[in-house]
């Protein structure tokens, strides 16, 4: 007997349901819950929770049409991830942010009031303390004209040019043997 990963039971057939993009092994009454995946013939490689795209891309929970439709297809392709179209911000966005402000002879208080934040919030971004949240970094950049982007108005792109044809760093441009 197994037991459900959900609530628990005891199963002697669990059915493999996909469930908030997550494959579990549930009884019946829980599969309800997802849309059933058809087993793929197992390899010693594979695991439960791939990270490699499948068939099925339908992200309704309560949308059954799919069942069984999930498999190889076409030429693998690399799964999108949602990071990939993040934007980091910059290691020195604290600096950037003070700077600007003053620039513009605001307060701590002034910026908040404009920005409709709280005061204390801009004195813990001002020294480091806390990232900004993507409303507030488009609130910053937007009403102190600057970018807390990664890349964006950065100062030591100097120290990482290479001297490569293509005009990209590589590794090697940066590591240092220890023969």
């Amino acid at each position: 007997m197994v037991q459900c990963e959900m609530c628990g039971t005891e199963t002697g057939q669990p059915k493999t349901v996909k469930i908030e993009g997550a494959e579990l092994d549930v009884c019946a009454e829980c599969a309800e819950f997802g849309t059933e995946v058809r087993q793929q013939s197992s390899s010693s490689t594979s695991t439960k929770y791939s990270t490699s795209s499948s068939g099925s891309s339908s992200s309704s929970g309560s949308s059954q049409s799919s069942s069984g439709s999930g498999g190889g297809g076409g030429g693998q392709r690399r799964r999108r991830d949602m990071f990939d179209q993040m934007d980091e911000v910059a290691q020195d966005y604290d600096t950037r942010i003070r700077q600007a402000r003053e620039s513009r002879g605001l307060s701590q208080e002034d910026l908040a009031r404009q920005l409709n934040e709280k005061a204390s919030l801009i004195r813990k971004l001002e020294r480091g303390d806390v990232l900004p949240s993507d409303s507030v970094q488009r609130k910053l950049e937007r009403e102190l004209d600057i970018s807390l982007v990664e890349g964006a108005a950065s100062d030591d792109t100097d120290e990482w040019s290479s001297g490569s044809a293509s005009g990209g760093t590589t590794l090697g441009d940066v590591v240092k043997r220890k023969d």
